[in-house]
């Protein structure tokens, strides 16, 4: 699985998010960890019809799929919870569609890994 944090630079609950981040990536390096600053990619985001208007919104995928996509206050806990029941052992989630699927698809790209900064 992998987590985005879609933020913007000027977007404080954002800021406080990255460090959260930059923890739960030490603790789970099984998992990836990536940064999306919306505004410096807003021709990405237009293209795939996302305009995040509660910051910050975490889009979570297995590999091309995304599973989930939405605001969350910056607790790690909470986060991983989430994670877990997605794509814990012998989880199907359904996935969803639209533009968070679009999105989740170019990120994966074609190197097989989503195509933004680490954490």
């Amino acid at each position: 699985m992998w987590a985005v944090c879609l933020c913007a630079d000027w977007c404080s609950a954002c800021r406080a998010w990255r460090p959260v981040m930059a923890e739960l990536a030490a603790r789970h390096p099984e998992l990836q960890w990536r940064w999306l600053d919306v505004e410096d990619e807003a021709e990405l985001m237009d293209s795939v019809g996302i305009d995040i208007e509660t910051f910050p919104t975490v889009l979570l995928c297995r590999e091309d799929r995304a599973l989930f996509m939405g605001a969350i206050p910056p607790q790690a806990e909470a986060l991983l919870l989430l994670m877990d029941r997605l794509g814990g052992a012998g989880a199907s989630p359904a996935g969803i569609g639209g533009p968070a699927a679009a999105l989740a698809a170019h990120l994966w790209g074609r190197h097989g890994g989503p195509e933004m900064s680490a954490v």
